[in-house]
């Protein structure tokens, strides 16, 4: 149906728009325009909104089970299929840039996809995972749960320091 295209399309549209503007606010914090970051964020925040209704209108927000299951499914469609893919024309173009984001990103989608695994196994148990701190590497996106870490990220290498608590 033509309406339902519609919602994704516009599901992706809004979706890509707010990460968008997420790295333009960042931009003017750097540049020094608070005010113009805010309004960034605002408006990145007014598109997540018409995202989620979107998806909820598909029909595509469904148990949590479900939606573990969906979404490690994805990530590993993307660390299996999508990114070796593009890590190859990167190489064929010597593209560094493209072959050093596309490496870290396929790497982290890896250790999402277990994660989430470890999250079905654990609602399946009728559990919730641990209560210990989830941290995200602002560089490469690994997300590590836990105290214990590596000192560096095992992917890009940045100091455990950088990480952002979640």
């Amino acid at each position: 149906m033509k309406t339902e295209k519609n919602l994704q399309d516009a599901f992706a549209g809004e979706s890509q728009a707010n990460r968008t503007y997420l790295a333009f606010a960042k931009k003017a914090d750097a540049e020094g325009y608070p005010m113009i970051a805010k309004l960034f964020r605002a408006a990145a925040e007014a598109e997540t909104i018409h995202a989620h209704a979107h998806l909820r209108v598909l029909g595509r927000v469904k148990s949590t089970l479900e939606n573990l299951q969906v979404a490690a499914d994805g990530e590993a469609y993307e660390f299996k299929s999508i990114y070796p893919e593009f890590l190859k024309d990167a190489e064929a173009e010597g593209n560094k840039a493209a072959i050093s984001s596309f490496t870290f990103a396929m790497k982290a989608e890896r250790i999402h996809n277990e994660l989430y695994l470890k999250a079905v196994e654990a609602l399946k148990a009728g559990k919730d995972l641990s209560t210990a701190k989830i941290y995200l590497c602002p560089v490469c996106g690994n997300v590590e749960i836990g105290e214990d870490g590596d000192e560096k990220c095992e992917i890009c290498g940045t100091s455990r320091d950088k990480f952002i608590v979640m």
